[in-house]
């Protein structure tokens, strides 16, 4: 009996859901629901997931769910990071290269240099370590100021150096970072080797980047099978990322360049049933993702604070605050003269690229809040040095980090939809959004009318009578009639187009609810609904962003739609 009762409780336990499951389960529950309450409340999802993270964390009862720094950079980071550069126009990304770079290396070096004097001098941290929260934190994030920035469409200039700094910034803060901790763990720090290993790093991840993205897009189209494309697209931030990471650099430079090469020259060589799915594929992990690393991020202010007694949290939140003003300063401090002082000094840039208004420069200054690659290096800090030695202020190090993150996310993050109303930059990107569809809508008419004229030639060659040839002549120049409309978005023709796209996504629904009907009868198999359906969804979706694009120019465009 007893080995019966034995044998009953080992399969107990092999059947039992691990707790880790359980967990994780929770938690892509708690980013669904707090993606649908942003969409209600019409709020950035990353800063209500910081909001709710926090909120959970203090909750009695609600066990402790810490965040793995190397789980954070290995597995999390490298497809985010690839994906962000992949939609990121490679055309926009070299057209503001010049101020991408100023922030995303000089203002990181700067602002790094200047969080390591205030951390010396006023809270009395060792200078390597000082030096090393300076690295942590002076890489601002990229994903929630531009879920705010696309909601509101403030002019994509802004968008782009904002984009194109974030890709950027990581990398230059983790290399900083690593030179600070080795210096830090062994004792010893040279200026002229640290250089040397910046341009090494530079150079080398730039390379190694390049050439996974040039072979993998080159094996992707060579295997010819969308779901096999799609796989290694999966592998591709991996094989960029781990093998700099793993010799001492960031990765992070690695797979933004293979993420860009591949963007850029995958419109060549990514075919259109592959890309329909990778977009599909590719907004879900983003998606998730992105929403984990938030609300893992705001979890962690019970891990922040373990340990710690009231008067030395405080004094440790109160020096946050302190870090904070400072990063933010230096921020404005540099972006002005960096956007000023090159047009100033050479009149073949000024020439090129005319001064923006001050309030390009202050609302890309606004923006600077940091986020999960800050906290993953605070969390990746070692807890002891040689010989078991504790690791001098770690535990400042993570709360100090900590405050910053949460201070800059979500004063400024949620106060950036009133600076971008107030300083009317959301008229502005109203007025550029409708001249990019306009100028879209002179794209398809000339490409529709390119496809009339094949439309002849392929009919001569293929031999196919005028009479079946004809209504496909009629269907393109009616299409030409509707995008020749649609172009003049100030007058009558855009609401007639509209409403000719309105009637066609009205015959889709007939059509469908016809389709359905005929499948509960019996008439066709599920595989047959299956197949008619997909091209009704094809349709329905195409059909539904252009009624967007045409008829609703107060609203902003899709962002996935590039990938």
């Amino acid at each position: 009996m007893r080995g019966v009762t034995s044998a009953l409780h080992d399969a107990a336990n092999k059947n039992r859901v691990p707790e880790n499951l359980y967990t994780t389960a929770a938690l892509l529950g708690v980013v669904a629901v707090v993606a649908w309450i942003a969409e209600r409340v019409r709020l950035p999802m990353p800063i209500l997931l910081v909001i709710a993270g926090i909120a959970l964390a203090l909750l009695p009862g609600v066990p402790p769910v810490e965040l793995d720094a190397d789980f954070v950079m290995l597995a999390l980071l490298p497809p985010l990071i690839y994906f962000a550069a992949f939609t990121m126009s490679w055309q926009a990304f070299c057209a503001h290269l010049r101020p991408i770079l100023l922030l995303a290396i000089g203002c990181v070096i700067v602002t790094t240099a200047v969080v390591a004097a205030a951390g010396h001098w006023l809270i009395g941290l060792p200078l390597g370590v000082a030096f090393m929260l300076g690295a942590i934190v002076s890489p601002p994030d990229v994903v929630a100021p531009l879920a705010v920035a696309e909601r509101l469409g403030i002019p994509r200039r802004i968008t782009a150096v904002l984009e194109g700094e974030g890709l950027v910034n990581d990398a230059t803060a983790l290399i900083l970072f690593n030179v600070a901790l080795i210096a830090v763990l062994t004792g010893q720090f040279s200026f002229l080797t640290a250089t040397r290993d910046f341009a090494f790093v530079l150079i080398g991840e730039i390379a190694w980047g390049w050439l996974v993205g040039y072979a993998l897009l080159r094996l992707r189209h060579w295997a010819r099978e969308p779901r096999i494309e799609v796989m290694v697209s999966l592998m591709t931030p991996f094989v960029a990322f781990w093998p700099p990471h793993s010799l001492g650099g960031s990765g992070v430079l690695a797979a933004v360049v293979a993420g860009l090469y591949t963007g850029s020259a995958g419109a060549a060589l990514i075919r259109s049933n592959t890309r329909l799915q990778a977009l599909f594929f590719w907004d879900i992990v983003n998606t998730v993702i992105t929403g984990m690393i938030f609300l893992l991020t705001g979890l962690q202010a019970r891990i922040v604070a373990a340990g710690l007694d009231r008067a030395t949290l405080m004094q440790l939140m109160a020096y946050g605050l302190l870090i904070s003003a400072v990063v933010i300063v230096v921020r404005f401090l540099w972006v002005f003269p960096a956007t000023y002082l090159p047009r100033w000094l050479f009149p073949s840039v000024e020439a090129s690229d005319p001064s923006p208004s001050w309030r390009f420069p202050f609302i890309i200054a606004f923006t600077g809040v940091r986020g999960v690659v800050s906290l993953a290096a605070a969390l990746s800090v070692p807890v002891t040095i040689a010989n078991g030695v504790p690791f001098p202020g770690r535990d400042r190090v993570l709360v100090i980090t900590f405050v910053v993150i949460v201070v800059t996310l979500i004063a400024q993050g949620l106060t950036l939809p009133f600076v971008v109303r107030t300083l009317g930059l959301d008229r502005l990107g109203m007025a550029e959004r409708r001249e990019r569809k306009r100028r879209e809508m002179n794209a398809r008419m000339e490409t529709a009318r390119a496809a009339l004229i094949r439309l002849d030639q392929v009919a001569v060659e293929e031999h196919v009578k005028d009479e079946i040839i004809r209504p496909w002549r009629t269907r393109q120049e009616q299409r030409i009639t509707q995008f020749d409309g649609a172009s003049n978005l100030d007058g009558d023709g855009a609401d007639e187009a509209a409403s000719v796209q309105r009637v066609e996504l009205a015959l889709i629904a007939a059509e469908r609810a016809r389709l359905n009907s005929l499948l509960r009868d019996g008439t066709i198999t599920d595989e047959i609904r299956r197949r008619i359906e997909r091209d009704l969804d094809l349709d329905e979706e195409r059909l539904r962003r252009n009624v967007h694009g045409i008829a609703t120019d107060d609203e902003p465009e899709d962002g996935p739609e590039r990938t």
